[in-house]
């Protein structure tokens, strides 16, 4: 890991050292402003969240290198909750209350998420959530840049019917709200687009999940019925490992039943054999392979800092730069890092996405984003099969589900709410 050099804490130490009189806290705390970094280090959840903590310093490093912000240098405090969701919630108020931290990066997990969310709202300190969700949330302090199901999980599901005609899915998730709030929605789409009850699988493991002998056999039966048969993955963190080391093992190929990931990316990938997993799917809103000047200037950039030409980039990391850069826009546009005055200048700003176009934030606190479905090559890549003719925004509530149809989320006055009724004409408070 990189340490940002702070020089100002150095000087610090040095006259202090010496016995020489400073100022108050106070003013040593005016010399910069502080980042928070909200990533697991360790347990399950590293191998996806690591990346995302380097890739933060990155950002935040390069910023320096620019001059700061409001003539400040910028300082990353990272934390570590590994992968222990209430310890989420206690290092999220530490950064908050004892680091006074500005803005944070960070969780990955939607159970995650939530254990966080109510500090931030309490503290009233702002997140940056880098990472494909289930929606049915909205939060006056939390700015969603990965994916909700209408720029992810849906438009896979169409896309599998209308290029492989699959009438058979397997809906196979990590045992947490994520998957379980997607696939409701996604059971609720397939069932409205005609799809019988029994031609429908669920099936949930809990995290690091690791012997898939027999729910992969499951699958196959499943697979045998005489229907084109697709699996709709939200299996999360290192148990994607041995889950498609067993696909490979019992011979299913993409051909024959092939998966649409959305927690798999170029990351993950990096720790498999490859070969038996080719044409298999991801649905992301990037990948590495775009091929446009902007992604290849931040894959050098990213390549340089970490000291590999061989460590990849992937969805997240976009959204990590996509989300920074906009709170650094939206910082200058209102000349503080007073959390009010940014989260209101956050809506409406518009920062480049790595895909050549740009992103803006929504008044629902979501990002418009273009959506991209990847084959899985032998080389650890995607090649990209599909992608969205425009961006498409992010919506925080489905429109799938009775209870939330009819809910639309506007942070700006003089609505400020995050779950207005458009039928009954009411609020019903912030977020969930």
């Amino acid at each position: 890991m990189r340490k940002i050099c702070n020089i100002g804490q150095a000087a610090l130490a040095a006259v202090i050292g010496a016995g020489i009189a400073v100022g108050s806290p106070a003013q040593a705390q005016e010399e910069t402003i502080k980042v928070g970094v909200l990533h697991s280090l360790s347990g399950t959840m590293a191998i996806s969240e690591t990346t995302l903590k380097d890739v933060m310093l990155m950002l935040i490093e390069e910023q320096n290198r620019k001059g700061g912000l409001l003539g400040r240098k910028l300082e990353a405090v990272v934390v570590d909750p590994a992968s222990d969701w209430p310890l989420f919630a206690e290092k999220a108020r530490e950064l908050i209350e004892v680091n006074e931290v500005a803005a944070t990066f960070g969780a990955w997990t939607s159970v995650s998420r939530k254990s966080v969310l109510p500090v931030f709202e309490e503290l009233n300190s702002v997140l940056f959530y880098p990472v494909q969700y289930e929606g049915e949330e909205s939060s006056r302090n939390i700015f969603y840049t990965g994916a909700a199901p209408n720029q992810q999980a849906i438009p896979a599901v169409d896309y599998l019917m209308a290029t492989e005609s699959v009438e058979r899915w397997v809906l196979a998730g990590t045992d947490y709200v994520y998957p379980r709030t997607t696939n409701k929605i996604l059971e609720q789409y397939l069932k409205d687009k005609g799809v019988a009850e029994e031609d429908i699988m669920i099936n949930y493991t809990p995290f690091g999940h690791s012997d898939w002998q027999t729910i992969v056999s499951d699958i196959k039966a499943f697979g045998s019925a005489g229907k084109k048969t697709a699996v709709v993955s939200t299996i999360n963190g290192d148990a994607n490992v041995p889950f498609y080391k067993e696909l490979g093992n019992q011979g299913i190929s993409a051909e024959d039943i092939p998966v649409v990931a959305f927690s798999v990316g170029e990351e993950e990938l990096a720790g498999l054999d490859t070969a038996p997993l080719v044409g298999h799917l991801a649905a992301w809103n990037y990948f590495m392979s775009v091929d446009t000047p902007e992604n290849d200037e931040f894959i050098e950039k990213w390549q340089a800092y970490i000291g590999s030409e061989d460590r990849v980039t992937n969805d997240p990391m976009e959204a990590h730069f996509i989300g920074f850069n906009m709170w650094v826009k939206a910082v200058e546009k209102a000349g503080t890092t007073d959390p009010d005055a940014v989260i209101d200048a956050l809506v409406g700003v518009a920062v480049p996405n790595l895909s050549g176009g740009y992103s803006s934030m929504g008044v629902n606190h979501h990002i418009t984003k273009p959506v991209l479905i990847g084959e899985i090559q032998d080389d650890g890549q995607f090649d990209i099969v599909f992608e969205t003719p425009g961006l498409v925004l992010g919506d925080a509530w489905s429109d799938y589900l009775p209870d939330s149809k009819a809910l639309i989320s506007d942070w700006r006055a003089p609505l400020g709410c995050g779950n207005f009724n458009v039928d009954t004409g009411k609020c019903g408070g912030q977020g969930s």
